[in-house]
């Protein structure tokens, strides 16, 4: 009986197995996907060996960049995947769209400044707070997103296990921060007090984006407490831009194209993946 002889591996085909376990073992996962094409790539065209080189090391810089800004963007916790594209400013009159889109290069940002955006419910305010969130996100920042309730009870619950200074160490840092839906709520001192403590590290530092329908006056019955009001009205507008968005809900504009109006341009969209097409600026320092 003849039996079937194995033909030997070529010294190819040994060095590029050794160079899989190699990329396997290094958890290059960007380079793994390209490397067969690559070296195949080079086979055949002859292929200088600086050029593969820079061609794999490419791919698996593109690899982690995506995988990061998955994971910023996962951070954020943002709620819906709005982006200031999909803002329906044609259906916001009390919206300055090139005032919005100017916010959008982020140099607000990079300059530590607060955004407060002021409104009845409905106007748009979370959905622009969302999209510069996103855009942060993409841009290399790690931001967060809170509604404001659920802050303030964080805040509250990390005062009975001791945690506060952690809490508000790790909150200093978000880039931005934004807290939505700071209105009629019910606060307790404790709650009042570690919400300035927050606001005090930031001051300066990080940008915070605040929407409320409380404009600045009201805010005093809110945290019941004109002193601190007083402090805390004090660092917030020091370096800060105010939009007060005077106009009609998008809800009520959304039942009416229900109920058979005609259609105008969609709203805020959900569903998008993070590498959405968002305007690109410079990286974060």
């Amino acid at each position: 009986m003849t039996m079937a002889m194995t033909k030997p591996k070529t010294t190819l085909q040994t060095t590029r197995e050794a160079l899989r376990a190699l990329v396997q073992q290094l958890n290059f996962k960007g380079m793994a996907r390209v490397l067969d094409a690559e070296l195949d790539r080079c086979e055949r065209h002859a292929v200088p060996v600086a050029e593969v080189v820079q061609r794999l090391l490419t791919e698996q810089a593109s690899f982690q960049r995506e995988r990061a800004l998955v994971y910023r963007v996962a951070q954020a916790h943002l709620p819906w995947q709005w982006t200031i594209d999909s803002f329906p400013f044609d259906q916001q009159s009390g919206v300055n769209k090139a005032q919005i889109l100017g916010l959008a290069d982020l140099d607000f940002v990079r300059r530590a400044e607060n955004l407060v955006l002021i409104g009845d419910a409905g106007t748009g305010k979370t959905g622009i707070a969302l999209g510069l969130l996103r855009q942060a996100c993409v841009n290399g920042w790690r931001g967060r997103f809170y509604n404001a309730q659920a802050l303030l009870d964080e805040l509250y619950a990390s005062l009975a296990d001791r945690t506060t200074t952690r809490l508000l160490t790790a909150l200093s840092r978000m880039q931005p921060l934004c807290i939505d839906e700071l209105g009629y709520l019910t606060l307790k001192p404790e709650q009042v007090n570690a919400f300035f403590r927050l606001m005090d590290q930031r001051y300066g530092r990080v940008s915070t984006i605040i929407t409320t329908n409380l404009d600045y006056p009201q805010w005093y019955g809110l945290f019941d407490n004109k002193p601190l009001v007083d402090a805390l009205l004090d660092r917030l507008q020091h370096h800060c831009i105010t939009i007060r968005i005077n106009g009609p809900s998008l809800r009520a504009s959304s039942l009416a194209n229900a109920s058979g109006a005609p259609s105008p341009t969609p709203g805020p969209k959900r569903g998008h993946t993070p590498r959405q097409k968002a305007q690109q600026t410079s990286p974060a320092r």
